[in-house]
């Protein structure tokens, strides 16, 4: 059997969609001809290249100059300006993009790189001239280490000039996106899908596609993860249909799938596809093709196209399916939920599977500089090979989440090792060395044994993702993933309060998630945190304290960067189905979904008056990320009357304050008992000292700072330290553990190390 994968646009430039590697790796261990395609990066280099920018233009000058006269006519003479600029120096664009995208790849000539960015006769849009005026009102001269923020720059400028002169809904990150949320009815999406973009871009990717393919009888996976990569999805697999009728069997699935249309039926579907399947998709893609074995032993014929039988088949575990009847009807076969064989085989390759990456070149991904915060940087500036600790949450419990959901609530732990040494084979074959952990939330003992295994390999991997900010992550244990590889972490705070936190049953409390984070950046590792407004319960007053809390973290340095998101009441949360057993359904109003196709997010009654409160904390937070305004109180945001916060301003600094002293105190934890869980992260201890014997000691360092300790006092211990570092061998670590068992002495005098580059774990 074959198989591709098809991972549609548009969503993140710099790297490829990880559903695809899973995909394809499962489905060669299934015995089939596997493959996937990222259809994001194609469409991306169909626009953004010389003979796509010169296509661009022609289809868009004369709407473009319409455009602009337009807006003149009204005063706004900066839109008309811009519009004209872009095609006056439309050659100019032609003759650098190009250049632009290899530059942001890694590539490009240096040389090129003064030209581009000094010379008069380089193309400039309103983006790339906001970044040199601010560099200038900073008093400096740009230079060439600033070309990739130029470049980054440019291609939104680009962009911007597609969204007004070409497609409304184009994007570079997401494509229709509030089209796919927002649409009531499937035939009224149906009627956005021939957009220009599609028609006179991506269309050409398919064809280009189609003739890499073999002539017939493929299953067509095609991935969703968003709603922008919806528009994008459909008409893919309209054009399959279209193209290779029943020789192709088309199925969709993945996140927006699985959140959104769980209830999909709509007859229509039929145009498009063959199926949708959901959740993880391992164990119905598993019955699909033992169907599908089923129906070709049935018949003794290997070459016999088995689709037709399979779309009339019984039905198969979490797949729909959609069939066209011979009186132009559709027949739709509801998935089986349950069937406790596929959901076992279904975990056991869960904890097996290991992301095949052989399909993608990354060196053609660009590496977007969008912001000078570090961690923002971090999601767009790097090739990153995506891949996962565990499926689903090991928490699984808060309130707003989808945890009804098997993406959230069926969670399965991987098989360490083998997914070390896979994402390792993967990073040395393709010259990537960064792993972005997709986990919904990376559990911390699978993290410490990757951590382990990548320090005995010589440290060759960095590695970030999401986390829990819980009291399990101590300052010792932050300072060993530093010492590991672990360079960020991002993880939801919400909401900053404590009865904000107990309203959603985080799980967690603010002096945990503070003892997270100064544990995080003290060991020098990027901190995001997620925050929500506008939640069922929430007041002025719980935002303007979350907010207030907000501003303490940055101010005392624990946060890098966050986001705020305005609160969605989702079919699948537990506050929902909370409010379901109380009938208490009143709270949510008689328009139930926000789209009668994608039928997951629900509106509930007095949520539009949080509306207001979006952009001054958007306001707000973009400064504090970017140390501005830190000391402003946060009422004088807004400019509408608000609160005064009831949070004390030295709120977070007297919890920063506990955080040292129980720091201070854990050296006592040290016993014999506990001896199997220290490790050395600190420099190679270094004597120094004169002839005297008395005045000779060690120096070393630990996290940049000068460590001393008097020579006699560690002398019996420098060999220890070096077996006890993560990077040496097991038998050597076992070898001195077992001495120190053996002479409790020494345990005492690896106390007076604690917090000086030995460490103690918990676990």
């Amino acid at each position: 059997m074959k198989v591709l994968t098809i991972i549609p646009p548009i969503m993140q430039l710099n790297t490829a969609y990880p559903s695809g590697a899973y995909l394809t790796s499962f489905f060669k261990t299934e015995g089939c001809e596997a493959s996937w395609c990222d259809l994001n990066i194609r469409l991306f280099y169909e626009i953004f290249s010389a003979a796509g920018l010169r296509r661009l233009f022609e289809l868009s000058e004369a709407r473009a100059l319409q455009l602009a006269d337009q807006a003149e006519r009204k005063g706004d003479d900066n839109t008309a300006f811009n519009l004209r600029r872009y095609i006056s120096q439309k050659e100019n664009w032609i003759e650098w993009i190009d250049f632009i995208t290899a530059v942001l790849c890694g590539g490009g000539a240096r040389e090129k790189e003064h030209q581009f960015l000094y010379s008069p006769f380089a193309p400039r849009g309103s983006r790339m001239e906001n970044y040199l005026a601010g560099l200038a009102e900073n008093g400096r001269e740009p230079t060439v280490d600033d070309m990739r923020f130029l470049c980054s720059f440019a291609l939104a400028d680009l962009s911007d000039y597609i969204t007004v002169a070409f497609d409304p809904q184009f994007s570079l990150v997401r494509y229709a996106e509030s089209l796919a949320v927002d649409t009531r009815t499937f035939s009224d999406f149906e009627a956005q899908i021939d957009s220009p973009v599609m028609e006179h871009f991506y269309k050409p990717v398919l064809e280009k596609m189609l003739l890499e393919l073999p002539a017939n009888n493929i299953i067509f996976c095609i991935s969703i993860p968003f709603a922008g990569t919806f528009l994008p999805a459909l008409y893919t697999a309209r054009y399959l249909k279209e193209k290779l009728g029943s020789s192709a069997f088309v199925c969709i699935g993945g996140g927006f799938v699985n959140t959104e249309l769980r209830e999909a039926r709509d007859p229509a579907l039929a145009k498009y596809i063959d199926a949708i399947s959901y959740d993880r998709g391992y164990g119905s893609y598993h019955a699909l093709l033992e169907a599908c074995h089923a129906s070709l032993d049935a018949s003794h014929a290997e070459h016999k196209n088995c689709h037709a039988e399979l779309v009339s088949a019984s039905p198969l575990y979490k797949l729909r399916l959609f069939t066209p009847q011979a009186d132009s009807s559709v027949k739709v076969t509801e998935p089986l939920w349950q069937t406790p064989a596929v959901e076992k085989y279904e975990n056991e390759i869960t904890a097996k599977i290991i992301p095949d990456y052989s399909d993608i070149d990354f060196s053609i991904y660009p590496r977007m500089c969008d912001d000078a915060n570090a961690m923002h940087r971090i999601w767009t500036d790097g090739a990153w090979i995506k891949a996962y600790l565990a499926h689903g949450c090991y928490w699984h419990r808060c309130a707003f989440c989808d945890t009804t959901l098997d993406y959230v609530c069926g969670y399965k732990p991987t098989d360490i090792e083998p997914l070390f040494n896979g994402l390792l084979k993967t990073a040395r074959d393709k010259g990537v060395y960064g792993i972005h952990f997709v986990d919904e939330a990376l559990p911390p003992v699978a993290l410490k044994k990757f951590a382990l295994l990548n320090a005995r390999s010589g440290n060759p991997l960095y590695f970030w993702g999401n986390v829990r900010f819980e009291k399990t992550f101590t300052k010792d244990l932050a300072a060993f993933l530093s010492y590991c590889g672990l360079g960020g972490v991002s993880a939801g705070i919400e909401s900053a309060t404590g009865t904000g936190l107990e309203a959603i049953n985080k799980g967690t409390d603010i002096s945990s998630i503070i003892r997270a984070c100064c544990a995080f950046k003290e060991a020098g590792i990027l901190v995001h945190a997620y925050m929500i407004y506008g939640f069922w319960n929430d007041t002025p007053q719980t935002i303007i304290d979350s907010m207030e809390t907000l501003r303490q973290f940055f101010e005392a340095g624990l946060l890098d960067s966050a986001f705020w998101h305005k609160f969605v009441l989702t079919r699948n949360s537990t506050v929902y189905n909370q409010w379901q057993k109380e009938d208490n359904l009143s709270l949510v109003s008689s328009e139930e979904a926000s789209s009668a196709f994608a039928r997951n997010n629900l509106h509930f009654k007095g949520e539009e008056k949080f509306n207001k409160f979006g952009t001054p904390l958007e306001t707000a937070l973009n400064c504090w990320m970017h140390g501005d305004r830190l000391d402003q109180h946060v009422q004088k945001w807004f400019d509408f009357q608000v609160p005064k916060p009831t949070v004390n301003r030295s709120f977070i600094n007297s919890l920063i304050e506990k955080y040292e002293e129980k720091n201070r105190q854990r050296a006592s934890v040290l016993n014999e008992k506990t001896a199997a869980n220290i490790w050395w992260l600190g420099g190679t201890p270094v004597l120094c000292g004169t002839a005297n014997e008395n005045q000779k000691e060690y120096r070393w360092l630990y996290l940049m700072e000068e460590q001393t300790a008097p020579a006699a006092n560690l002398e019996d211990l420098i060999l220890l330290l070096k077996s006890l570092r993560p990077e040496a061998p097991e038998a050597d670590r076992s070898t001195a553990l077992a001495e120190l068992s053996k002479n409790p002495q020494l345990i005492k005098q690896l106390k007076k190390l604690h917090g000086h580059g030995l460490v103690l774990l918990d676990f």
